[in-house]
Parts: structure tokens; C-alpha cells; sequence
């Protein structure tokens, strides 16, 4: 889990707008730097199992915010995937 400033600096990175906390783009953002975090925790705690799985539901999660926005926003999908190097 992301603390608050950790958080804010990923939201100033891809939002649309200044007040932009939910849309798809912060989501993936949010959810990528999450992903990072645990899977750097899973190398050093490879049989932490509960936090494996709270990792593979983030990279699904992650995954279907990306088709959503790729499906309704292409343009958006490449600029966000160029950002966050994915």
C-alpha cells in the first residue's frame, strides 16, 4: 500500500485535471506503482502467498483498466503507457 505523498506524487504525474483522482489513467498509475512495491516485497519474501495474490488481483485489475481506456481513449492508452514505461 502507497502512503499518502508517495500517492500524490504518482497522481501529479498523469492527471488530467486538478482535481483527478479517479480517472482511468490515476488508476493505472496507482495500481502500477503498487505492483512495483509488492513485487519488489515478494522478492526479498518469496513465500509471503497472500501477498502474491493481492498482487496478481492488482495486475488484474490493472489490466482491464488498460483495455477500458484503450478501447474508449487510444490516444490517451499510448501518451499513459509511454509515462509509466509499460
Amino acid at each position: 500500500m502507497l502512503d499518502k505523498k508517495q500517492k500524490e506524487k504518482v497522481i501529479e504525474k498523469v492527471k488530467t485535471h486538478d482535481t483527478d483522482t479517479g480517472s482511468p489513467q490515476v488508476q493505472v498509475a496507482i495500481l502500477t506503482a503498487e505492483i512495483t512495491k509488492l513485487s519488489d516485497h515478494l522478492k526479498e519474501h518469496k513465500k509471503d502467498h497472500s501477498s502474491r495474490k493481492g498482487l496478481l488481483r492488482k495486475v488484474s485489475e490493472r489490466r482491464k483498466q488498460l483495455k477500458y481506456l484503450q478501447s474508449e481513449n487510444p490516444k490517451e492508452y499510448e501518451e499513459l503507457a509511454k509515462k509509466l514505461k509499460l
